[in-house]
């Protein structure tokens, strides 16, 4: 057996994990560091790509606002126009899912993840088929910023 196999399997296996996940229209990616400064990472990771972060919900801080207890949740809506303009024009309702959203929250156990909805899931939802490169470009763009923000 070679040396890359276990490798291999390992890549064969989040790939598999990944799969199911998507599955739900979901990604979710546990994350080494807390709420805030994963959301920060992600906020940045956007930016520095040059798309635009519309605005960033913090859901805890409502909560408290009306006496009630959240965990840690934060809700980042980014995207960029050029990009959005061109999906609506092939199917106009894809603008119910625009701009892209990243939910960085804190469960019960007290671990941290990234949420956002699989690329796939919308295009396949509004059958967009007609934009492949948009496609992988979004697809590479959120993984790129998910690790950024995810991991050391």
């Amino acid at each position: 057996m070679k040396k890359s196999t276990p490798l291999f399997m390992v890549f064969l296996l989040l790939l598999i994990a990944s799969m199911a996940q998507a599955d739900t229209g979901l990604i979710n990616v546990q994350s080494q560091f807390g709420v805030e400064k994963t959301a920060d990472r992600f906020a940045a990771a956007a930016t520095e790509a040059g798309l635009k972060v519309f605005n960033r919900i913090d859901h805890a801080a409502g909560a408290a606002k009306v006496g009630k207890s959240l965990r840690p949740t934060q809700l980042i809506i980014f995207g960029s126009p050029k990009v959005g303009t061109a999906l609506m024009t092939s199917d106009q309702r894809v603008g119910i899912d625009l701009p892209l959203k990243a939910l960085v929250w804190q469960d019960a156990e007290g671990k941290v993840w990234l949420s956002y909805n699989s690329p796939d899931h919308i295009f396949n939802r509004f059958a967009i088929d007609d934009r492949p490169k948009v496609k992988g470009k979004v697809t590479g763009a959120l993984d790129k910023f998910a690790r950024h923000a995810t991991q050391p």
